[in-house]
C-alpha cells in the first residue's frame, strides 16, 4: 500500500504525475462517496491545465461510489461552495492549486453546508481509504448531469450591497488568467442590469491554464506591478486582484498602492457594523489591535480564533459571527456557509467607499497611521519550535501580556508581535504592530530587532 502524500492539513496538494494524476483523483473521489455516501455533489474545478482530467476521473470515483454529480464546469473555489448549500446536495470537490507552481494541483473538500474536510474532521478517512484502494461493491451506479451555478451565484452576491447606495466608480480587475472572468463578466451585466455605476478595467481577464502572466499570487510582490500601474493609468478608485481559484482576493488603492490584508479586515468589519451594529467579528491572532479600534468604534465584539479556515469557521459558526476575516486575505462570511469569498470582500469594499464617501487611500491610511504593522515576514529555520523558545526566553524579564492562541504573541503594551511555525512549510512567520500614539520608535527598529535575534 503506497503512502499517498498528497494529502495536506486542509486540503489536497501535489506535484502532477507523482503525487497527484488520474488514478489518485479517481480513488479520491471513490473513497469521498464511499465514506459520507451523498446523494449528490457539485463539483468544479479551475483553469490550469491538468484539472479537466483530474475533474473527470474524481467524477468517475464519485459515480461508481453510487454518487450523482453536479458538474459545473469551470469554477472557483467559492462557486463549489455556494453550490453546496445553496443547491440540493450533500457536498462539492474543486480540483484546484490556486497559487502553486504549474506543475501542481490539488482538492478541497467539504461536505453538507459547505462544511470543511480537513485533517481532524475527515481527511484522514478519506486517505485511508484511497491508499488502500479496495472499494465496496455498489449495486447503481451515479449519474453526470452539467450545471450552471452562475446565475444564482451572482444573484446571491448581489444581496451584500444596496444598488441604489453604490456611488459611479471606476474598477481595475486582474483576474491574473485564472477562474475569476467569468464571475466578473457576469457581475457586469447585472450591474448594467440594476443601473449600478461602475466601471469595470479588466487586465489579463481571459482564463488560461498556461499563465501567460505568471501564476495567479497578488500576495507576492513581483506579482503587483500590473494592478497598480493600471490602477494610476485609468486613474481607477480601486484595483482588485485575485489567485487562481478566487477565494483570496488583494485590493489597490486609487493610488495604486497594494493594502494588507489585516487592513482590510478593518475595513470588511467596518462595512458590516455600519450596516448592523453588535455584530461579532472573528479575526485571527497575528495582528489585532486596528481589528479592535474599528469593531468597537464601530459597536461590535471581537472574538479571536486561532489561524487556518477550519478553526475560523468553526469559532464563527459558534458565535453566529457575521465575518471572519485573516490578515492573509481569507475572508469568511455567515450568509455564505461560514465559507471564504473573493467576490464579497471587493463588493462590501465599494459599499463602504459609497457609504463614507471616503477614497481607499483616505479609509486605510487612517488605520496604517494608528496601527502600524510589518506585514508577514517568513524565515527558514532549523527548529521552529527551539526558535520560539529563544524568543521566549529574550524577552521574559520585560514581562510582557503572553497568547498563545496561534504560535505566541507578546504585548508590551505599545507595541506587540506575533511568531507562529507554518502549518505547510518549514518556515517561522512573524507579524509586528505598534501603537503610534504611544511608540517613538519606527517599525523597522522591532523588525531589524527580531531578525538578529532569530537569525543570530
Amino acid at each position: 500500500m503506497k503512502k499517498l502524500s498528497c494529502f495536506k492539513a486542509y486540503d489536497i496538494r501535489g506535484k502532477l504525475g507523482t503525487e497527484l494524476n488520474e488514478d489518485i483523483a479517481y480513488r479520491i473521489g471513490r473513497a469521498y462517496g464511499q465514506i459520507y455516501q451523498p446523494k449528490t455533489v457539485v463539483v468544479g474545478c479551475d483553469v490550469r491545465l491538468s484539472s479537466e482530467d483530474l475533474k473527470q476521473a474524481t467524477i468517475r470515483g464519485l459515480n461508481d461510489a453510487g454518487v450523482d454529480v453536479l458538474d459545473l464546469g469551470m469554477t472557483g473555489t467559492e462557486e463549489v461552495y455556494f453550490g453546496a448549500f445553496h443547491l440540493d446536495v450533500q457536498g462539492g470537490i474543486e480540483i484546484t492549486a490556486s497559487h502553486n507552481p504549474m506543475d501542481y494541483n490539488g482538492m478541497k473538500l467539504v461536505r453538507e453546508n459547505s462544511r470543511p474536510i480537513s485533517a481532524d474532521t475527515g481527511l484522514k478517512d478519506i486517505q485511508a481509504l484511497a491508499e488502500n484502494n479496495e472499494f465496496a461493491e455498489v449495486t447503481s451506479k451515479g449519474t453526470t448531469k452539467k450545471y450552471n451555478i452562475l446565475p444564482e451565484f451572482v444573484d446571491h452576491l448581489m444581496s451584500y450591497i444596496d444598488p441604489a447606495k453604490i456611488r459611479p466608480m471606476k474598477l481595475v480587475v486582474n483576474a491574473g488568467n485564472g477562474a475569476a472572468g467569468h464571475v466578473i463578466d457576469a457581475i457586469e451585466i447585472k450591474f448594467k442590469e440594476l443601473n449600478i455605476p461602475v466601471e469595470f478595467i479588466k487586465i489579463h481577464h481571459e482564463a488560461d491554464g498556461n499563465f501567460p502572466n505568471g501564476i495567479p499570487n497578488p500576495i507576492l510582490i513581483e506579482n503587483r506591478a500590473s494592478t497598480r500601474d493600471a490602477v494610476i493609468k485609468h486613474s481607477a478608485d480601486m484595483g482588485i486582484a485575485w489567485d487562481g481559484d478566487f477565494d483570496r482576493c488583494f485590493l489597490f488603492d486609487e493610488k495604486g498602492q497594494f493594502i494588507e490584508g489585516y487592513y482590510i479586515v478593518g475595513l470588511l468589519a467596518q462595512a458590516f457594523l455600519l450596516k448592523q451594529a453588535g455584530e461579532k467579528i472573528v479575526h485571527d491572532p497575528r495582528l489585532v489591535w486596528n481589528t479592535f479600534d474599528i469593531v468597537e468604534q464601530y459597536q461590535g465584539t471581537a472574538i479571536q480564533s486561532k489561524s487556518g479556515h477550519a478553526f475560523i469557521k468553526d469559532v464563527m459558526r459558534e458565535h453566529n459571527a457575521a465575518y471572519g476575516g485573516e490578515m492573509s486575505a481569507h475572508h469568511y462570511f455567515r450568509d455564505f456557509a461560514y465559507c471564504d469569498s473573493g467576490m464579497i470582500p471587493w463588493l462590501l469594499a465599494i459599499a463602504v467607499l459609497s457609504e463614507t464617501g471616503k477614497s481607499l487611500s483616505s479609509l486605510v491610511e487612517e488605520m496604517i497611521a494608528k496601527f502600524p504593522c510589518s506585514g508577514e515576514i517568513n524565515f527558514k529555520v532549523a527548529d521552529t519550535q527551539a526558535t520560539i523558545q529563544k524568543i521566549f526566553d529574550h524577552y521574559a524579564d520585560q514581562q510582557p501580556e503572553i497568547d498563545q492562541t496561534d504560535g505566541v504573541s507578546l504585548n508590551f503594551g505599545a507595541w506587540r508581535f506575533n511568531v507562529r511555525a507554518s502549518n505547510t512549510e518549514p518556515l517561522l512567520r512573524l507579524n509586528i504592530e505598534s501603537r503610534r500614539d504611544q511608540n517613538p520608535r519606527p517599525m523597522q527598529a522591532y523588525v531589524d530587532e527580531l531578525t538578529q535575534l532569530i537569525q543570530g
